[in-house]
């Protein structure tokens, strides 16, 4: 996939947006570019005072009317929940053109070695139960004659290394499930955004040493905006990830087994 030859038309502004994970770290930065720019957007998950609190910090800087951002109820780890909180989103918003998908677990690969819980936590919620969710929202929008599906993945799914094995194994099932949408979809209307961010200096990532190139959620939102405004299948953030990876992933093995990264 090209990050930057397959692309869709650029959509207008106002388009209603239905957002799991924009309460905290990138999915909040996102979520402020998103209303900033025009868009009509209901927050989803499972705190309802931060989402709020998101809310009404949205409409502060959106400008928009009071409870003009609509908020909805969906828990990751239930997949029941799923459908009633993109149908509350469709109700209010009239329709749904883009639907962003950030949130996430993650736990340091020690953790989950030691842990089979959350192990298991990982592989569920940041593949599984994301899946299961971004069929739902496939199906909507389909429905409705196409629209944006943007989701974050990682760099850690890109090769398989030591220092994030069950995180990234996760993520690289994602990916291919999203490059798999993109092929079996486009043509029909739905545009499938994978974004891959590296490390960006997050509540996730508070505790563990930073690289050079490390990004901050603001740049990193700018970057995803207009990914989604040029319908763009594949990004990774900050860019300068981009070539990380591609010198990460023709490595030879016996290489990769030295790395601590």
């Amino acid at each position: 996939m090209s990050p930057t030859h397959d692309t869709q038309p650029t959509s207008p502004s106002g388009r209603r947006v239905a957002f799991l994970g924009a309460t905290r770290g990138m999915g909040r930065a996102l979520a402020r570019v998103l209303a900033e720019q025009g868009d009509r957007l209901v927050l989803l998950g499972r705190d309802e005072e931060s989402l709020e609190r998101s809310a009404r910090d949205l409409e502060i800087r959106s400008g928009l009317p009071k409870s003009d951002v609509g908020t909805a109820f969906c828990d990751l780890a239930d997949d029941e929940s799923f459908a009633p909180a993109l149908q509350a989103a469709t109700d209010h918003l009239g329709g749904l053109d883009v639907v962003v998908v950030t949130a996430g677990v993650f736990f340091p690969q020690e953790q989950v070695e030691e842990d089979v819980g959350r192990a298991r936590q990982v592989m569920d919620l940041d593949f599984t139960k994301t899946v299961l969710f971004c069929e739902e929202a496939r199906k909507r929008l389909l429905d409705s004659q196409g629209g944006t599906l943007c989701v974050f993945s990682s760099v850690a799914g890109d090769r398989g290394r030591h220092s994030v094995g069950i995180y990234g194994a996760a993520k690289a099932g994602l990916s291919r499930y999203l490059e798999a949408l993109d092929h079996g979809y486009r043509r029909r209307g739905l545009v499938t955004i994978d974004v891959r961010p590296g490390f960006v200096h997050t509540s996730m990532t508070a505790g563990l040493k930073p690289p050079p190139f490390a990004g901050r959620p603001e740049q990193v939102a700018l970057q995803v905006a207009k990914a989604i405004r040029r319908g763009t299948p594949k990004i990774y953030v900050p860019s300068a990830w981009r070539w990380v990876m591609t010198v990460v992933r023709n490595l030879p093995r016996m290489a990769m087994r030295r790395l601590s990264f």
